[in-house]
């Protein structure tokens, strides 16, 4: 009887100088929304972007604060319900991070290293962020709150199209560095690599053998 191989699902395997160039692309149509203050979920980024969001108008850089957010790892207290499900703070912008974004155009910045939890990170930012602004609207006269309103703007250097289970606001700018199909996958490439590494000890042992 004849037997069929399942084949592994492909994967699109990104280079740092792919991501590189989607960054430096994006940050044309990031600057249009010109944004003052950079929130990095994920360093790298935020890091890389910046560079590339330097204008002559503009003085000096734009400040990046970052935040941790954790959902697939296993952290102090947490429940096995909770990892896969939860987003948990890990790092904040602190007890005044309201004060912080008062007035400001804040682009939260999301490493795609885990691209099924992007989404679910930048909607928890955003969603927390706008709490913190709203308690520290509330102190000012109510004919100052408008002017101070945060605008808030979500980019991403990969987009993965595949069924997502919540959306960023319609309100919040969305930049999107690609569009990929949902192929990517960055524990493929770890794999490679650990694959690589042991044929090449063995190599080494067959030779000094």
């Amino acid at each position: 009887m004849a037997t069929t191989t399942q084949q592994e699902p492909e994967h699109l395997r990104i280079t740092y100088n792919d991501v590189h160039n989607l960054i430096r692309e994006s940050a044309k149509k990031i600057a249009e929304w010109k944004p003052d203050m950079l929130i990095a979920i994920g360093f790298f980024p935020a890091r890389v972007l910046r560079t590339f969001l330097k204008s002559p108008e503009r003085k000096g850089n734009i400040p990046i604060h970052a935040i941790g957010l954790s959902l697939y790892e296993s952290l102090p207290g947490m429940t096995a319900e909770q990892i896969g499900a939860e987003v948990i703070r890990t790092q904040w912008l602190g007890p005044e991070s309201g004060k912080i974004l008062l007035g400001r155009r804040a682009l939260i910045v999301v490493s795609t290293f885990k691209p099924i939890s992007h989404l679910l990170r930048g909607i928890y930012a955003v969603t927390e962020l706008q709490k913190d602004v709203e308690r520290e609207l509330a102190l000012l006269p109510e004919s100052e709150r408008e002017a101070k309103r945060t605008k808030f703007a979500v980019f991403v250097v990969h987009n993965k199209l595949k069924p997502k289970l919540a959306e960023i606001p319609a309100e919040i700018p969305y930049y999107a560095g690609d569009e990929i199909e949902d192929v990517w996958d960055i524990e493929e490439h770890d794999r490679l690599a650990e694959q690589s590494k042991a044929k090449k000890r063995q190599a080494q042992a067959q030779a000094s053998s």
